[in-house]
C-alpha cells in the first residue's frame, strides 16, 4: 500500500510569525544576514559563506553575466543557466570573473547609421540613456562617438534622423586607455565634470564605459561576495548527461559553484554525476543537488556528498509539474520536513549540509517564513527576473512595462536535460513549465535592499539578530482562510493601491 503522509501539505501562506521578545538590541541595523552556501563539519568554517540568503534561479530568463555580477555586488550568488553549450556557459563564469567592478560592458551599442528612433526603442527596451556609438555596433568596435538624452529632443528631432547626426563624437569625447584605474577613472569624470568616461584602446576601439553614478554605488557595497583574488563569486548550473565534459569548462572558467538543475533529484543519476566530480576532483569543487522534498530524499543526497541539497517541487511561479505529472509538495511542508533531517543529520554526523529552498516564495514576508523554518537561502527565478538586469527584453503590455519570463520545462526552453529520466530520448515530451510575463521592477539592487529590510524588521520582532537564532526562537502559527482576509486591508474602501515594492508572484 502506498505511504500517506499525515496531515495537509502546506504553503507559506498558511503561516504566520507570532512575535517574540525583542531588546534594544533588535534594531535592523544589528542583523546579520550571513549564511553558509556549502557543508562544513562542526567546528569548521564553510568554504563559502554569502553575505545575503539569496541565490538566482538556473533559468535562461534569470541568469547571466549581468544579473550575476549585480547580486554578487549585493553579496549573494547567481548560478549561470546550462540549458546552452558547455563552452557558452563556460564563456559566460569567464566573463564574470575578469568583470572589472566599475568598467560596464556596453550592452545598447549604436551604429553611426542608426536613427534616432533606433535610439528610443533600445531605450524603452533596455532603460538606458547613454549609449556608445561604434563603426560595426559591437561593444568592442572601432569608437565612433556617444548619445545621451542630452543629445536629442524627442518632441522636436525628426525620428529618422541619424545618430552620426547628433551624437557627440570621438573627438569630443573626454576617454582614457584600458591601463587606467578605477580611482583614476574617477578622477577624470570630476575634474572633467562628465558623466561618463569611455575606456578606448590605442587602436581606437571600445572597450568599456565608466559612470559617475557608480563612484557612489561602488563605496557603497560593503556586502559585495568576493573570491581570494577579489572576483565576484559566481555559480554554474549542471545536469545529470554532459558533466564530463560541462564540468571541466566551468572549472576551467573560474565557477566558485556548480549546481545539479533537475526537477526532481531523488535519483541515482544525480548519484553517479557527485561520484565522478568527486573522482575527479574530491571536494575541491563545491556542487549543490536536488530537488527533493522530504527527509529521505535529504538523506539520500547529503550521503552521496552534495555540498547542499535544494527543496521544492512544482512551487515556481512558471512551474505546471504538479498540474502535468501529480508529484510534489507544498514548499511549507516539504521545507519543514527536510530541514528537520538536516538537523537531524548534523547531530549524528557532524557535518552541517545547507538547505535552499527553491520556489513557493510570493511576498516578502514568505522569506523571512522559510529562513524561521530552516532554509539557509532561498533560490529564486521570478523575483530576479523582473530586474533591468535579467537576460530578458523590457517590452510594453497593454500599457505596462513588463519582462517575459519562461520556465525551464517550458517549450521555449527546450532543457530537457533538467527533465531527463534516462534512456536514449532528447527532447522534452511534455511541458512543465510556461512562457509568461512579469512586471517590471527596475534595479536589482533597490528591490533587494527593500525585500531584506523587511527580513531584517521582522526578524527583530521574532528577537532574532541573525538566521540561525531566527530558527531557535522562531514562534509559528497556521492560520485560516478567513484570518488571511483580516490580515490584509479590508472593510474600508482604499484611496490608492498598496506599495508596489512588496514583491509579489
Amino acid at each position: 500500500m502506498a505511504t500517506f503522509f499525515e496531515g495537509e501539505s502546506h504553503t507559506f501562506s498558511e503561516y504566520l510569525l507570532v512575535p517574540g521578545y525583542s531588546s534594544s538590541q533588535n534594531v535592523p541595523a544589528n542583523v546579520s544576514l550571513k549564511t553558509p552556501l556549502v557543508k562544513y563539519k562542526r567546528g569548521e568554517q564553510p568554504a563559502i559563506t554569502m553575505n545575503i540568503p539569496m541565490v538566482s534561479a538556473i533559468m535562461q530568463s534569470v541568469s547571466g553575466p549581468r544579473l550575476a555580477v549585480a547580486l554578487a555586488q549585493q553579496g549573494g550568488i547567481s548560478f549561470i543557466y546550462g540549458s546552452q553549450t558547455p563552452e557558452d556557459e563556460a564563456s559566460m563564469v569567464r566573463e564574470v570573473k575578469s568583470y572589472k567592478a566599475g568598467f560596464v560592458i556596453s550592452d545598447s551599442t549604436l551604429t553611426p547609421d542608426m536613427t534616432l528612433q533606433d535610439v528610443l526603442d533600445i531605450r524603452e527596451t533596455t532603460g538606458h540613456t547613454t549609449m556608445p556609438v561604434t563603426e560595426d555596433g559591437s561593444a568592442f568596435g572601432k569608437f565612433c562617438g556617444i548619445v545621451t538624452s542630452r543629445d536629442y529632443r524627442v518632441s522636436r528631432d525628426d525620428r529618422n534622423l541619424k545618430v552620426s547626426d547628433f551624437m557627440t563624437h570621438a573627438s569630443d569625447c573626454v576617454t582614457a586607455l584600458p591601463t587606467v584605474s578605477l580611482k583614476e577613472c574617477n578622477d577624470i569624470i570630476w575634474d572633467n565634470k562628465i558623466n561618463q568616461l569611455p575606456i578606448v584602446d590605442k587602436n581606437g576601439n571600445l572597450c568599456s564605459l565608466v559612470f559617475r553614478k557608480d563612484y557612489d554605488s561602488h563605496k557603497a557595497r560593503p556586502d559585495e561576495l568576493l573570491d581570494e583574488h577579489k572576483r565576484y563569486i559566481v555559480g554554474a548550473g549542471i545536469n545529470t548527461r554532459d558533466y564530463a565534459e560541462r564540468v571541466p569548462l566551468l572549472v576551467e572558467a573560474g565557477a566558485d559553484v556548480l549546481c545539479i538543475d533537475s526537477s526532481e533529484g531523488f535519483s541515482e543519476w544525480q548519484k553517479l554525476t557527485l561520484d565522478w566530480i568527486r573522482q575527479n576532483y574530491g571536494d575541491s569543487v563545491k556542487v549543490g543537488a536536488g530537488n527533493v522534498v522530504d527527509a529521505e530524499g535529504f538523506r539520500y543526497l547529503a550521503d552521496c556528498g552534495a555540498d547542499f541539497i535544494k527543496v521544492g517541487i512544482g512551487g515556481g511561479s512558471i512551474c505546471i509539474t504538479r498540474e502535468q505529472k501529480g508529484i510534489g509538495r507544498g514548499q511549507a511542508s516539504a521545507l519543514i520536513d527536510v530541514c528537520r533531517a538536516r538537523d537531524e543529520y548534523f547531530e549524528e554526523t557532524g557535518v552541517y549540509v545547507p538547505v535552499c529552498s527553491d520556489g513557493g516564495i510570493v511576498y516578502d514576508y514568505h522569506m523571512t517564513l522559510a529562513f524561521a523554518m530552516g532554509a539557509d537561502f532561498l533560490m529564486l527565478g521570478r523575483y530576479f527576473a523582473r530586474f533591468d538586469e535579467s537576460p530578458t527584453r523590457r517590452v510594453n503590455v497593454n500599457g505596462s512595462y513588463m519582462k517575459e519570463y519562461w520556465g525551464e520545462g517550458s517549450a521555449r526552453a527546450r532543457n530537457w536535460a533538467r527533465y531527463d529520466l534516462g534512456g536514449s530520448k532528447k527532447q522534452l515530451s511534455f511541458v512543465e513549465g510556461v512562457d509568461s510575463y512579469v512586471p517590471y521592477a527596475g534595479p536589482l539592487k533597490d528591490n533587494v535592499e527593500g525585500s531584506l529590510t523587511k527580513v531584517r524588521s521582522t526578524m527583530c520582532n521574532c528577537g532574532a539578530l541573525d538566521l540561525s537564532e531566527l530558527r531557535e526562537k522562531a514562534k509559528i502559527t497556521l492560520v485560516s482562510a478567513t484570518s488571511l482576509v483580516e490580515g490584509g486591508a479590508h472593510d474600508v474602501m482604499l484611496k490608492e493601491s498598496p506599495s508596489e515594492n512588496s514583491f509579489r508572484s
